[in-house]
């Protein structure tokens, strides 16, 4: 019994040994989990940012309340939502015809009154050459140019009142004052408006050429916000795409949001031609607070700390050593090794036991 337990056990080692011989054929005898992975120091570039989330916002006047300054029962609407209008194009019409029958009256009075003038002025001249010849009194003279002003005054209110009735007409044709798309559409045909103190909203308009970013940036971060840096953000639309901009202003009024302090930074961008963004979409912005062109740098997990001071593993061959550096700028990614580095040297990024 114990005769087979001792061969069981040799058969065993065996099979370890031989595990054990393949994997120092393979490997060399490298614990690649042990000895970490390896990469080689070079140049990049290199950018110091702040992150914020942020929402995308339209500028002012990019947004528009499209209303009527007539009131009256819509009798057409020509807008619906997501129709892309032109500045100008007609967007709804409203009943006229108690406005077109003031335009008419209006119309009429102003032709009488030039009628008017034109008598008064003819009784004038022919007054004047009375007057001349010493057959017509200075008072008659008088009266006749006085009936001449008058007609001229009641010609000239005449023609103010048919420009004003043809504005209200005009204000029953509703237009687009600017380019840009049907967002939203608060009256339908058939309703009646009434424009008091405030016009009625019809539709709201929106450029969507005409955009820019609100990042919310922490009040441990604003300091180091200027008027314009480099700015970049992603929307989740379209995942692996950023778009660049820069800070154009920072908003001085605080606003708190989950009980963080937080500050509007403004950031303006070139409309996209490929990709359509949209109001309140959610992004994720970093702005560039310092940018170094081709510096030496790792990634940030080789460097490693030791008594104050920092130092990279690099290898040569099989042999791994400790080598002290002197750092500078960093990103999220990378760190800037200003001495003790050459381009090129193999550094460890994995957590190693080095002597």
């Amino acid at each position: 019994m114990k005769r087979g337990v001792l061969i069981w056990s040799a058969v065993g080692v065996a099979a370890i040994g031989g595990v054990l011989a393949a994997w120092v054929t393979t490997t060399g005898g490298r614990d690649s989990g042990a000895r970490g992975e390896v990469v080689l120091a070079g140049r990049r570039n290199l950018a110091t940012v702040v992150k914020a989330t942020g929402v995308v916002r339209p500028m002012v006047g990019a947004e528009v309340r499209v209303g009527s300054r007539a009131s009256g029962v819509v009798r057409r609407l020509f807008a619906r939502v997501g129709d892309i209008v032109v500045k100008g194009q007609l967007l709804a019409e409203l009943e006229a015809r108690e406005l077109d029958a003031r335009r008419d009256q209006a119309a009429a009075a102003l032709a009488s009154s030039y009628a008017d003038l034109g008598y008064a002025r003819a009784e004038l001249r022919r007054k004047r050459e009375l007057g001349a010849a010493q057959l017509l009194s200075s008072s008659d003279l008088e009266l006749a140019a006085r009936a001449a002003a008058v007609a001229e005054e009641q010609s000239t209110e005449a023609q103010a009142n048919l420009l004003f009735a043809e504005t209200q007409l005009g204000y029953a044709r509703i237009r687009a004052p600017i380019a840009g798309v049907v967002a939203s559409v608060a009256t339908q045909e058939g309703e009646t408006v009434a424009a008091s103190l405030a016009a009625p909203t019809f539709v709201t308009l929106l450029d969507l050429t005409r955009l820019e970013v609100w990042a919310y940036v922490d009040e441990t971060d604003i300091g180091r916000i200027r008027v314009g840096q480099v700015a970049r953000f992603s929307v989740d639309t379209y995942p692996g795409h950023e778009f660049e901009g820069r800070v154009t202003a920072i908003y001085p009024q605080a606003e708190i949001r989950d009980n963080v302090v937080n500050y509007v930074t403004v950031v303006r961008f070139e409309s996209p031609k490929e990709q359509t963004l949209r109001p309140e979409m959610t992004t994720t912005v970093a702005i560039a607070i310092e940018t170094r062109d081709s510096v030496l740098s790792v990634p940030r997990s080789a460097i490693r700390r030791e008594a104050g001071r920092s130092f990279v593993v690099v290898r040569r061959g099989s042999v791994d050593e400790k080598r002290f550096v002197t750092t500078g700028s960093r990103d999220d990614i990378y760190c800037e090794v200003v001495d003790g580095l050459h381009e090129g040297d193999a550094v460890v990024v994995a957590n190693v036991n080095t002597k």
